[in-house]
């Protein structure tokens, strides 16, 4: 997949070519970004969320990571890494020789090792454990070569190698089977953090002894974080920030004029998604398949799109997004329209009273939650079979309640850890899912291993259609939206384009003065 970018606003005119040129007054100069998303832990072993992966992917190295655009992941930390053996089960990276942590102490394949498996061991609730689900073990052969040894043949595992998930710490500086605490970070990528503060504001400083993919680092970051697009639009309308992406108001993405000469507008297609999740636990209210299915009967994407979301997002009808190989559009198929009559049908079948009483759960001050949470119960209401209970809760609480199964539906955007389908399998609907639904499927789970068995990525498409059919038939979450991706900043930076581009890893050191 390449991912389209589309750059609407590119020159500012009257602006001469030496002026593009940035100027020995603006190297050291500070561009500060601003952002919705939250950081859910600084230590890569406790969080699987976009935000903290975003700060992940500038303060830490992985051994690959993705170009702009990139499909296939290109070495970073490492020097090279290759499948041993042809059965897709030995993977061995060599890394390279000159990587120093924070602390002058050299990295080696022990480092890595422990890394990789201080993610397994932790384990935690909101961590990225299961992206390892293939992984058995990790040896260190010598000082810079570390060797993968899977349980089952995976093509995909360079991808999440590339991943925050990937993320190499220093084996002295954190704990083995803890998360470490504090405000501090040992990691190789080419910023260090010299200053945080949860929920305010990350300060980033270029890694002078950054070795790695990168021919060189960025200019210096703030990183300030908005507890909801309301207040990251007045943070932007004050000229409080450079750079704000990710995310602004529905109503302002949609009237953005790309003929002001005062900014720089990029929309790029994504890969995000969002969902909503049903729990299907038995003492769950949406246990029944036949009451999942009631509510993919009366679910109005398109209204959802233009009445929430002004039109800056697409309609989903899938668990696999448009732009993916293998994409399909399995809940069109399977409920093309809006049926009261159909839903109705279906739990009288199920012998359930009506209404069905469920709660809703949202993160509260993420995007547009709360307008979506009240448009999904008013068009679940409106039928008169369903009555929903909405509840808001802070973002870390409402991670817990869900990998808890504490709520009975939650709506929650994905966004892909790499350019492959695979991200959109296992984590969202294989058994253990990091959704946690409590959804399993022998039949889902072997078409996922099955899928991971071809190099050739589009030989598992068959794979995939085969997921998509099943999750339509027993729903245990129901797509609502994909993403365009909006990234806004003053007419003097640019680089905006390259900042996110649904390769997971955010490009800080692409912004620079103009």
């Amino acid at each position: 997949m390449r991912i389209l970018v589309t750059l609407l606003v590119l020159a500012v005119v009257g602006i001469g070519g030496w002026q593009l040129l940035p100027s020995q007054d603006d190297k050291n100069k500070t561009i500060t970004v601003g952002t919705t998303d939250a950081v859910t832990s600084l230590d890569p072993a406790g969080a699987y969320d976009a935000g903290s992966w975003a700060l992940f992917s500038n303060v830490f190295q992985t051994l690959l990571t993705f170009e702009p655009g990139g499909v296939e992941p290109v070495p970073d930390a490492a020097k090279s890494c290759v499948f041993e053996g042809g059965g897709l089960k030995t993977y061995q990276c060599r890394l390279r020789d000159d990587i120093t942590f924070p602390s002058g102490r050299k990295m080696t394949a022990e480092d890595v090792k422990y890394s990789f498996e201080r993610v397994k061991k932790i384990n935690s609730d909101v961590g990225p454990a299961s992206l390892f689900s293939t992984l058995g073990s990790v040896t260190a052969d010598d000082a810079t070569t570390v060797t993968f040894h899977l349980r089952t043949p995976d093509a995909t595992f360079p991808l999440k190698v590339a991943t925050g998930a990937g993320s190499i710490v220093d084996k002295e500086a954190y704990p083995a089977r803890s998360l470490r605490t504090g405000d501090g970070v040992d990691g190789t990528g080419p910023y260090t953090l010299t200053a945080y503060t949860v929920n305010k504001k990350a300060d980033l400083a270029p890694y002078k002894s950054y070795n790695g993919y990168l021919s060189g680092t960025g200019r210096p970051i703030e990183l300030r974080y908005y507890a909801d697009s309301e207040k990251l639009s007045g943070a932007w309308a004050a000229k409080q920030v450079d750079v704000a992406t990710r995310t602004l108001p529905p109503g302002v993405l949609s009237e953005l004029n790309p003929s002001d000469p005062k900014q720089r507008v990029t929309v790029s297609d994504s890969s995000e998604t969002r969902n909503l999740y049903l729990n299907t636990r038995t003492n769950s209210p949406l246990n029944d398949v036949r009451v999942r299915r009631a509510m993919a009967w009366l679910v109005n994407r398109e209204q959802l799109a233009v009445k929430v979301y002004k039109g800056t997002v697409d309609p989903l009808y899938s668990l696999i997004p448009t732009g993916i190989t293998g994409h399909t559009t399995s809940f069109f198929d399977t409920y093309p329209t809006q049926s009261a009559k159909k839903a109705r049908e279906l739990l009288l079948q199920a012998g359930v009273s009506v209404p069905v009483r469920f709660t809703l759960g949202y993160g509260r001050n993420r995007g547009a939650g709360e307008e979506e949470a009240a448009e999904l119960k008013h068009q679940l209401e409106a039928s008169g079979l369903f009555k929903v209970d909405v509840r808001g809760y802070e973002w870390t609480d409402f991670q817990k309640r869900w990998a808890a199964g504490k709520m009975d539906a939650w709506a929650v955007g994905w966004v892909a850890d790499y350019p492959d389908a695979d991200t959109f399998g296992s984590p969202l609907v294989g058994t253990g899912s990091t959704m946690s639904t409590g959804y399993s499927s022998k039949a889902v789970d072997h078409l996922i291993q099955d899928s991971q068995q071809y190099p050739d990525r589009a030989r598992a498409a068959n794979d995939f259609r085969g997921i998509q059919a099943d999750v339509a038939s027993d729903v245990p979450l129901i797509p609502l939206w994909q993403r365009k991706e909006y990234v806004v900043s003053t007419e003097d930076v640019g680089g905006g384009q390259y900042l996110s581009d649904g390769t997971g890893v955010f490009r800080l050191w692409r912004l620079q003065w103009i």
